[in-house]
């Protein structure tokens, strides 16, 4: 006989035995579940071919120029302001449009006159076109192939004038933007 065997049946028998075998097979698995959690790893954002400034989840794209969110779906932005946007699918063959919808405030046309916007797609200067009445607007620019080549196409935004800041309001206001985008041809 083995000693365990003699020890369980003099100590108490098969009912000891099993349970001290039982914790002592027990207690390392114990010990491995109290391992620490590590939280569960989000995924990356993934890009977005066009931006509706309302949602949240867009942030990382905005790189420069932008305030925050307003009635929960336009941006005011500054003189300048800059987005990184996912080319669409074929555009660096076929290349692609930028549309942009924004809002030009009565605010901006009395203080101002008119503002004209701009943009820069990749290293592609784009037309500007003047705005000399509030309004909703569609700047819609063709660009070509050659700047939609990448994982990501940076987009510069530039106004010839906006408004300083005006205290209690310390930002320098432009225009409003709804959303911001690169389509398909």
């Amino acid at each position: 006989m083995t000693k365990i065997s003699k020890w369980s049946r003099g100590r108490g028998g098969a009912g000891a035995f099993a349970c001290v075998l039982a914790i002592v097979l027990l207690s390392p698995a114990c010990k491995e579940h109290k391992v620490a959690s590590r939280p569960p790893e989000e995924e990356p954002p993934r890009l977005a071919s066009v931006l509706k400034m309302g949602d949240p989840k867009i942030e990382p794209q905005l790189i420069t120029g932008f305030y925050g969110v307003e009635n929960g779906a336009w941006r005011w932005a500054g003189k300048q302001f800059s987005v990184n946007l996912l080319p669409p699918p074929g555009a660096a063959q076929n290349g692609g449009k930028l549309v942009a919808k924004l809002t030009v405030p009565a605010v901006v046309i009395e203080k101002n006159k008119s503002v004209s916007v701009s943009a820069t797609a990749g290293n592609v200067a784009l037309a500007p076109e003047t705005y000399t009445k509030p309004g909703d607007y569609v700047y819609t620019r063709e660009v070509p192939a050659s700047a939609l080549i990448g994982d990501v196409v940076r987009v510069d935004f530039a106004l010839d004038k906006a408004m300083p800041p005006a205290p209690p309001d310390i930002r320098e206001l432009g225009i409003i933007v709804l959303s911001i985008g690169l389509e398909g041809k």
